[in-house]
């Protein structure tokens, strides 16, 4: 029966500022922040955002939507709602959950979206920077880095890095981020202007440097600001790159009720579904402030499974 999963490494780079919020406001720098690892405190896009909207603009792709998108729920009629069917393309590869007759976990797992590289604005013009815990993402193995200095291709005067002045240094071996990224479809513009950093300082600059906007609600009769309603939110600024995983599994492995999953044949074929929802990604967007110029995310790289480095011991799918 082969392989029981096969990750897939995709690599995406913030079109518009990204908003995906925590779901309500808090006192503090701003109104409305983004969502943060816990442990880093460095914002990402948790895998439940990117399987909801990869779900919506899948099923828009297949014909399916809106009854395949969703929760899926039935109305009170008990119409419409997840099909459920083996042969549904959204429904096998994202599961679904009905209050009669079970559910189905779904052939497709997804990953939280972490920043891979952050753009940064410095008396050079913007700078892209990273960071080992970043880097581990793609080779499984990264040193660690001193926390006063900035490392850059060759030995220069301090640079900014918004607030933070800090004095350059020339990569050590091993310390070049340059290599590990040009597999992965990055801009050569941003491949060109990469800096690194530790990952105690990269926490700090990137949350330093979010972007923050202010909006306020318009009176519709007046046409002017409704008083009281000004907000400020944060977002992933323009150009971020950002990395996650999509984890397909094998249909061959898994029924839906007694019947075999028939809508894919492989897993090449559960990424296929997966990978339709791509453009959409880049039009449509993901997050809140989809109406303020904000949300759309291009896929660079997704050609296929992300191949195990020395590091993880070989491990790959499971027999």
């Amino acid at each position: 029966m082969g392989k029981s999963y096969e990750p897939t490494r995709i690599i995406g780079m913030a079109v518009d500022p990204i908003h995906v919020g925590t779901g309500g406001g808090r006192l503090g720098r701003v109104d409305q922040s983004i969502v943060r690892d816990p442990v880093t405190r460095v914002p990402k896009i948790p895998g439940s955002s990117l399987a909801g909207v990869y779900r919506a603009y899948a099923a828009m792709a297949q014909g399916k939507y809106p009854d395949c998108a969703g929760q899926g729920q039935p109305d009170k009629q008990g119409k419409g709602g997840h099909c459920g069917k083996p042969e549904c393309p959204i429904c096998t590869v994202f599961g679904f959950a009905r209050s009669a007759g079970g559910g189905f976990a779904g052939l497709a797992a997804f990953n939280d979206a972490q920043v891979l590289l952050f753009p940064v604005a410095t008396r050079e013009g913007p700078v892209w920077i990273t960071c080992p815990g970043a880097m581990r993402l793609v080779a499984g193995n990264f040193p660690d880095l001193q926390d006063h200095v900035i490392l850059r291709p060759q030995a220069g005067s301090a640079l900014n890095l918004g607030w933070l002045m800090l004095q350059v240094q020339p990569y050590a071996s091993g310390q070049d981020p340059s290599p590990l990224l040009n597999e992965l479809e990055i801009p050569e513009y941003i491949r060109q202007r990469l800096a690194a950093v530790s990952d105690k300082l990269f926490s700090h600059i990137v949350n330093s440097n979010l972007e923050v906007r202010t909006s306020v609600s318009i009176n519709p009769e007046t046409g002017a600001a409704e008083e009281g309603a000004l907000f400020t939110y944060e977002a992933l600024p323009r150009s971020t790159v950002l990395l996650w995983e999509v984890i397909c599994k094998n249909p061959a492995h898994f029924k839906v009720g007694d019947a075999a999953v028939c809508a894919v044949n492989d897993m090449d074929g559960v990424f296929n579904v997966v990978a339709v929802a791509h453009p959409y990604l880049q039009c449509l967007g993901i997050g809140g402030m989809g109406t303020r110029g904000m949300g759309r995310l291009r896929v660079l790289s997704a050609k296929g499974p992300s191949k195990p480095s020395a590091a993880d011991g070989g491990k790959g799918g499971g027999a």
